[in-house]
């Protein structure tokens, strides 16, 4: 399953079941395992937040001398997959 994908399917089954969109929101690994199947891998950090028509979320990237550090490690911050 491709990242997109996957965001796709996390986002519709967040619309559809509060009580799993409460979970992702409170404990994205847990949540995200439970439903999916999905680990995400140790050293990275899931933040989920629920966007409303009042409350906005603005993602600064890192700046790509950042990601130098992680070429080889298969950690790969912007495009990874989950196992």
């Amino acid at each position: 399953m491709s990242m997109d994908t996957l965001k796709v399917s996390i986002i519709k089954k967040a619309w559809e079941d509060a009580d799993f969109k409460a979970r992702l929101l409170a404990d994205p690994r847990s949540a995200l395992q439970q439903e999916f199947g999905h680990t995400i891998p140790e050293g990275i950090e899931l933040n989920v937040m629920a966007v409303t028509p009042t409350k906005y979320a603005l993602i600064i990237p890192p700046k790509p001398e950042e990601l130098d550090g992680f070429t080889g490690t298969g950690v790969q911050p912007q495009m990874y997959s989950w196992t």
